[in-house]
């Protein structure tokens, strides 16, 4: 695989992200002493950042590997919805690749009866304590589904491909599922999906389906013990969801692949520090999609995508990865076997 060609082909790569938007907020501090009103540790605050979290991450990943992400999605009319804008319109810029394309919020539609989805993360001497989630699982209004249907009807058919970014948020509606797809069908888009518990089965023959191990278990009532009853459950999902490939992230194990055709592929983990998994999967699917529409084989694929990952896995709190730093992540690896 040429990595450096390769990650050159991402550039300008148009990628739709359909997805629930989030904003992750990090606040750090010390505790020197317990609280007087409860048994708790009172945090003296030092510092506290936001950034961009769902299918915002996936968008800002995109842009760093030099796409062109389309964000479709929906905030509240809050203060935290205006962070999320003014995070978007100052990503996308690399200076490594001189690639200074904004990701687009034409497509990012405002509801006054949703808060924007805040997930806080409170920690102390380099460690969570706790994380507060503000947002709201109901599904979007009929009107604001029907504008994002019109949206994506005017951008679907300029687009290299386009990924679904599925937190259960309520973003995401049948209606919305069918339309994308069937215009996809249509004008031959490749969509590669991230998904979770409610529309897990609805996503019926797409490219990419990448469940977590989890999601797995859970969604086939499952519980699963050992390789061969693993690699039984990936048939079965096969058989039900139809997808080209479906890609299961293990965690530490790597990455699994199954296809229609029978086969099966296992892609070590390539992190070698983990600092943080959060925004993990956000990696794994964006490089996923970017490399597929490219016309790389879903394999070498998913080889890019665990090493991406590897990358950010590295890194504090939901982050994205360089082309520069994969390649580096890719080389050190190879150069490490032809050692042994």
């Amino acid at each position: 695989m040429d990595i450096h060609n390769l990650l050159t082909a991402f550039r300008n790569k148009r990628i739709i992200v359909i997805g629930d938007v989030m904003l992750d907020q990090y606040i750090w501090g010390v505790v020197e002493r317990l609280s007087p009103e409860a048994p708790v540790p009172v945090i003296e605050v030092k510092r506290e950042e936001y950034r961009l979290g769902g299918a915002a991450n996936v968008a800002l990943n995109l842009a760093a590997l030099g796409a062109v992400p389309l964000l479709v999605g929906v905030t509240g009319t809050d203060r935290y919805g205006e962070t999320i804008r003014t995070l978007l319109q100052v990503a996308g810029v690399s200076s490594e690749s001189a690639i200074s394309d904004e990701i687009s919020v034409m497509g990012l539609f405002y509801d006054p009866d949703r808060p924007t989805t805040l997930k806080t993360r409170i920690g102390a001497a380099s460690q969570q304590v706790v994380r507060l989630d503000y947002e709201s699982r109901e599904e979007i209004g009929r009107d604001i589904t029907d504008s994002i249907i019109r949206f994506l009807q005017e951008n679907i058919p300029t687009c290299d491909g386009i990924i679904f970014e599925d937190y259960n948020k309520g973003l995401i509606t049948a209606d919305l599922i069918e339309f994308v797809l069937r215009t996809a069908r249509e004008l031959g888009k490749q969509v590669a999906v991230d998904p979770k518990h409610k529309n897990f089965f609805a996503y019926q023959g797409v490219y990419i389906f990448k469940p977590n191990l989890l999601e797995l278990e859970k969604n086939l009532a499952l519980s699963i013990e050992n390789e061969e009853q693993f690699v039984a459950a990936a048939r079965q999902l096969q058989d039900r969801i139809k997808a080209e490939h479906i890609v299961i992230t293990r965690g530490s194990k790597g990455l699994s692949i199954f296809d229609g055709q029978g086969g099966h592929h296992e892609i070590p983990a390539f992190a070698k520090e983990v600092w943080d998994v959060s925004g993990a999967g956000d990696t794994v699917i964006s490089v996923l999609a970017l490399a597929s529409v490219c016309g790389l084989p879903i394999k070498e694929a998913a080889i890019l995508a665990n090493h991406a990952a590897g990358v950010v896995c590295s890194k504090h709190g939901t982050a994205s990865a360089t082309p520069g730093e994969i390649e580096a992540s890719y080389h050190d690896h190879h150069q490490d076997q032809d050692a042994e």
